[in-house]
């Protein structure tokens, strides 16, 4: 298979669930005292049953900032979550095999949640059809800035213990960049260097889609590690769509994982390269990788979501 290496278009995606994650207690909204009864004026009449022309509707201002202060609640949970993550386990598995996954790493509501932001097109700054690029079939979007606070919430937190790992890795290759421990400190680095545009992203499958081996590289400043929350369940949603990674060793042939998923869960892979341990000292691996094709498909038109964390910004 041609190997892809894509510029400005990237792409990505085991154990049970993991149990309800404690968040951080959240304030009720409390309704406003109800008013004397009177006859509604004709806008907010519209206004309520959708056919408004911009009246404010109280009940709905109410129900989008308890949904927002719940938003908030969840994203204080997930960096709660990550910190509490065995990180030494995480950076062994990596070492050994070239990924990690952590299991649950969001639950079945918050998947759901997640994957229905793919139909808001005010989220995302682009949308890329795969086989109009050769890419392989499917679809995906770039989430805009500022992201969705679970969203952003993930890429900040994993960034920091990512971030150890990186330079870890970049010293057993003798490689020259060094990562900051915060995650905002990185991102001005990319700026500065003309790399602006978010990266995290939400891809989409269905039946017979598919994505190519490829590497997420997007600029000069390149973060080595990257990650993908699977937001679909395999066996019920969809049969197939395995994500796949393969390693080029020097003068071998390349070797392929198939890597289980279950929904919520989340893998931790290499964007380029990963250090490797040889008879003669340690030499770099090149990664890349993709999806399978998705061989059946649930009666929904698109079956596979999977929400893909990519920690350098594009050019």
């Amino acid at each position: 298979m041609k190997n892809v290496n894509n510029g400005e278009f990237d792409f990505n995606d085991g154990a049970p669930e993991r149990k309800p994650r404690v968040t951080p207690p959240v304030a009720p909204v409390r309704p406003a005292p109800p008013k004397p009864a009177m006859p509604p004026a004709p806008d907010v009449i519209r206004a309520v049953d959708g056919r408004g022309d911009g009246a404010v509707d109280g009940v709905a201002n109410a129900l989008a900032l308890a949904n927002a202060r719940r938003a908030v609640g969840a994203a204080a949970g997930i960096a709660v979550h990550v910190a509490g993550l065995d990180w030494q386990a995480i950076a062994d598995e990596l070492n050994a095999h070239g990924y990690a996954i952590v299991p649950g790493m969001l639950g079945a509501d918050e998947c759901i949640a997640t994957a229905a932001q793919y139909r808001q097109a005010s989220l995302f700054r682009s949308r890329v059809v795969m086989a109009q690029h050769g890419f392989g079939s499917g679809e995906y979007q770039y989430f805009r800035y500022p992201l969705p606070s679970m969203i952003s919430a993930l890429r900040q937190s994993l960034y920091g213990p990512l971030a150890d790992i990186a330079n870890r890795w970049h010293e057993l290759m003798d490689m020259e960049a060094r990562f900051p421990p915060d995650h905002a400190d990185f991102l001005a680095r990319c700026h500065a260097a003309g790399q602006q545009r978010p990266t995290p992203l939400m891809l989409q499958y269905g039946a017979g889609d598919y994505n190519c081996l490829h590497q997420d590289l997007y600029g000069e400043h390149v973060f080595p590690l990257q990650a993908a929350i699977l937001l679909s369940q395999p066996g019920k949603d969809f049969e197939g769509g395995e994500f796949v990674l393969t390693e080029q060793r020097p003068r071998m042939q390349s070797r392929v994982e198939v890597v289980p998923l279950k929904r919520g869960d989340m893998v931790i892979f290499p964007v380029n390269h990963r250090p490797a341990q040889g008879a003669r000292g340690v030499y770099r691996v090149a990664m890349r990788h993709g999806v399978s094709r998705i061989r059946a498909a649930s009666s929904a038109p698109t079956a596979r979501h999977a929400l893909g964390l990519i920690f350098h910004d594009a050019t």
